[in-house]
């Protein structure tokens, strides 16, 4: 084999190395198509709300919320147009490992008073961009029978507008925290006197982790 032929021979093998490679990166390049702008609605199977208030000043206790529902008007090129109205069933309450009867009495009239005040719900007011992902929505919580201005910090994980064949329609994603005083909304049994952490603390911070279904794949 004289030396014409092996230089043929290398440059051939290059440009069929090439040529293979080019299509995945051609691929890799090609853009995605935009998280749509429209009306999404809860995934249940990818959300959890936790709530966690003090115990005595020694631990924080946890617990959790099994139904509830939301819906959400979303346009991720402007994240203060948002518009977020929620609801959870108060007997879905979940405890870690309830003593007997201690369900009944969260859920009785000495706390949640479910048979008068079943649902919680929540509704947006105003969303203020704080960040390249992250916002402040402020909104109405309705508990206990009463109505108060509640503060969630937002972040957007983020979304994809939907993967053929795997995930039809657009899909985004939140993670969400706030605090409220449990006073304010008249449920005051078992908080402890000024001063004293002997009791059930007045301030509950809860955490969300959430997943919104939207407008199908557009092929």
């Amino acid at each position: 084999m004289n030396s014409h032929t092996v230089w043929a021979l290398t440059i051939a093998l290059a440009l069929t190395a090439l040529g293979a490679a080019l299509p995945g990166k051609l691929a890799a390049a090609e853009p995605k198509p935009p998280i749509p702008a429209g009306r999404y609605t809860l995934d249940q199977s990818h959300s959890t709300v936790i709530f966690r208030v003090s115990h005595i000043g020694f631990s924080f206790y946890t617990a959790s919320f099994a139904r509830f529902d939301a819906e959400l008007q979303f346009d991720p090129e402007d994240l203060s147009t948002a518009e977020l109205t929620a609801s959870i069933d108060v007997s879905s309450l979940q405890l870690p490992a309830p003593p007997a009867g201690f369900l009944g009495t969260l859920l009785g009239a000495d706390w949640f008073d479910t048979d008068k005040y079943p649902q919680i719900t929540y509704r947006s007011t105003a969303v203020e961009k704080a960040g390249p992902d992250t916002a402040r929505v402020t909104g109405e919580l309705t508990l206990h029978g009463r109505t108060r201005p509640v503060v969630l910090d937002l972040r957007f994980n983020g979304g994809y507008a939907g993967l053929a064949g795997l995930d039809p329609n657009a899909r985004i994603g939140f993670s969400a925290r706030g605090k409220l005083l449990r006073s304010e909304f008249g449920m005051t049994t078992g908080i402890p006197p000024a001063g004293t952490t002997l009791g059930v603390g007045d301030e509950v911070e809860f955490i969300i982790e959430t997943e919104f279904t939207g407008p199908p794949l557009r092929q």
